[in-house]
């Protein structure tokens, strides 16, 4: 198989010029990759726009349905979903796509405020109003729920690994017993259409704390509505998450599932990282594991009505 090309400022310049009319003469806009890497696939271009150069076939088969995806979505969630300016290919059979850029910061620059919980419910039913069936006919793939009992069983390994080094108390994975994983198996027919990347950095947040754009739609599913409960719950706080969620009609048992996916969830990714696995850095999983182990009013109620019961 032909090692598909290095992309390299000359690349892109070369390609932006091609696109934008206001870029085909003199120097262009300043293009600069979005995180240093060795072989950088997203770049800034100018203040206005971004572009996604996909690195493999695999990545390309992605970006195609993506682009077809938020035209599917748009409709239906207030907030912004990116539209590319001009999409093709960059080198013969990989794609890229130069999308105008959603202002705004990041949930990781910006708290989301009360306003901000309602658009996050506004999402979360958007996404379930959008027809599954619609998206799988463009090539989003359906994802059976995992298994919650599994996962709750690896984070306890990992909890042990993380108390030893300081990290965690992995005593509080105990909240989290056998039965409980089984009661918070996913029902079935509750499948929707599933961002699955709801990250911090996937957030559009203005600085009043609106949510005002969600980007990153490659990784897209129809599966588990409870695995964006999770990754809000990673990105701005557990409490946030579940009342996103409850404001969207979601019941208990999704929104405590969601939860306890992403207390999971962090934990054996926290602990893979500290064994030098993973590519998250490590103070960004920190703050994740801050983030979903934060109590929700559930919680604080239960514990409330134990120590009154002991006095």
């Amino acid at each position: 198989m032909t090692q598909a090309p290095t992309p390299t400022a000359d690349t892109v310049r070369r390609l932006v010029r091609s696109l934008l009319k206001d870029a085909s003469a003199g120097a262009g806009p300043e293009v600069r990759p979005v995180a240093e890497s060795a072989e950088p696939a997203t770049w800034w271009v100018g203040n206005r726009h971004v572009l996604r150069l996909a690195p493999d076939r695999e990545a390309a088969l992605r970006q195609r349905r993506e682009l077809r995806l938020r035209d599917l979505v748009r409709p239906h969630i207030p907030a912004a979903v990116p539209a590319s300016v001009a999409h093709g290919e960059w080198t013969p059979g990989l794609t890229y796509t130069l999308d105008a850029l959603l202002p705004g910061g990041s949930a990781r620059e910006h708290d989301v405020s009360a306003v901000g919980e309602a658009d996050l419910a506004a999402l979360l039913t958007g996404l379930r109003e959008v027809p599954a069936r619609q998206a799988e006919t463009l090539g989003v793939p359906r994802t059976a729920p995992r298994s919650l009992e599994a996962l709750r069983r690896a984070a306890e390994r990992s909890a042990r690994r993380l108390a030893a080094a300081d990290e965690f108390d992995a005593g509080r994975l105990h909240q989290l017993t056998s039965a409980a994983a089984v009661q918070l198996a996913a029902q079935p027919g509750t499948a929707v259409l599933v961002h699955h990347g709801l990250t911090g950095d996937h957030l559009v947040v203005s600085a009043d704390g609106r949510v005002r754009g969600v980007l990153g739609w490659a990784e897209a599913i129809v599966g588990d509505p409870a695995e964006d409960i999770a990754g809000l719950a990673l990105a701005v706080g557990s409490p946030a998450a579940v009342r996103a969620a409850t404001l969207a009609g979601y019941g208990a048992r999704p929104c405590l599932r969601g939860l306890w996916l992403a207390r999971c969830d962090v934990v054996v990714r926290l602990a893979e990282r500290l064994e030098g696995r993973g590519a998250t850095p490590l103070p960004e999983l920190r703050v994740q594991l801050g983030h979903a182990w934060e109590a929700i009013l559930l919680e604080r109620v239960t514990e409330l009505r134990e120590g009154e019961e002991e006095e």
